[in-house]
């Protein structure tokens, strides 16, 4: 492997670590301080690139799809948390599961109903539409990189709500003793609710940034699911720190695992989070 096409391949690693970073902080949200195991996160994921593709086919550009389909996004995770999750708080995790899993079984039949189970591309919008040369015959394109500095301003905006706002001093509080941030005050229903809403346009936003480089098709957000929870393992249940160091990991694994052992590659992101739980069972950040 020379330079440019080892470099081309970071590029890729970081992209999609950086990606499933902005899929599992919302999940290692909802999981770490609303305690809640969440399997529906990756159909917010499918949501998110079905709004861009029915918003960008409706306005014709991709950041205004957004735009739009953000608000949305926070609309549906607070109405999804009245109406089901924050009947869940007191339940055993099984409850969770088996609640979780239908939704899921529920946003899979609609997505089915209202867009039928074609493959849709979306378009990259024409300003990042480009490729950058790097040699006669390897380029590299432009909206990946662009995906990666949205990814790391929304991880800046994330660390600086959580470490140096009241909000996030709140958000803090409550994963680390809720009863105790309630007898202080903190309405802590509202505060799961603002969570809860936070992770699903987390989720739903890297659905609309993912849809023009991996397209849009049935049970997508199945398939991304499962590192998710591999993610928010290695990194330890509750920490956003950890889930942007555990993302990164992953996608230098995947990626490179494909490209220098093919044949192992589909055991190289399970063996990289072997290797830590038995170094560290609660994750990289976890609480012991």
């Amino acid at each position: 492997m020379d330079f440019y096409s080892f470099l081309i391949q970071l590029l890729n690693a970081v992209q999609y670590g950086l990606l499933l970073f902005l899929l599992a902080s919302g999940l290692t949200l909802i999981f770490g301080i609303m305690g809640i195991i969440n399997l529906a996160h990756g159909s917010f994921y499918m949501i998110g690139a079905y709004l861009a593709f029915s918003l960008t086919a409706l306005t014709g550009n991709l950041w205004t799809a957004i735009l739009l389909g953000l608000p949305l996004s926070v609309v549906f995770g607070v109405v999804l948390e009245w109406l089901l999750m924050r009947r869940l708080y007191a339940r055993d995790h099984l409850d969770q599961v088996l609640l979780t899993y239908g939704l899921i079984l529920v946003f899979e039949e609609m997505r089915s109903v209202v867009w039928g189970n074609d493959v849709h591309s979306v378009p990259i919008p024409k300003l990042v539409d480009f490729s950058i040369p790097l040699t006669e015959n390897l380029s590299y394109q432009a909206y990946r990189l662009v995906i990666s500095a949205v990814c790391l301003v929304i991880a800046g905006a994330m660390y600086w709500l959580i470490q140096r706002t009241r909000l996030g001093m709140m958000i803090r509080a409550g994963a680390s003793n809720r009863e105790m941030a309630q007898s202080l005050g903190i309405n802590v229903r509202l505060l799961f609710s603002l969570v809860f809403a936070l992770g699903v346009a987390l989720a739903a936003f890297a659905g609309m940034l993912a849809a023009p480089v991996s397209a849009v098709f049935p049970n997508m957000g199945g398939h991304i699911l499962i590192i998710c929870f591999v993610v928010v393992v290695i990194g330890g249940i509750g920490s956003v720190r950890g889930a942007m160091v555990a993302a990164l990991m992953i996608g230098l694994a995947d990626t490179f695992g494909k490209v220098l052992l093919p044949e192992a590659a589909g055991i190289a992101v399970y063996l990289l989070m072997a290797l830590v739980l038995l170094w560290r069972p609660q994750g990289l950040f976890g609480r012991q």
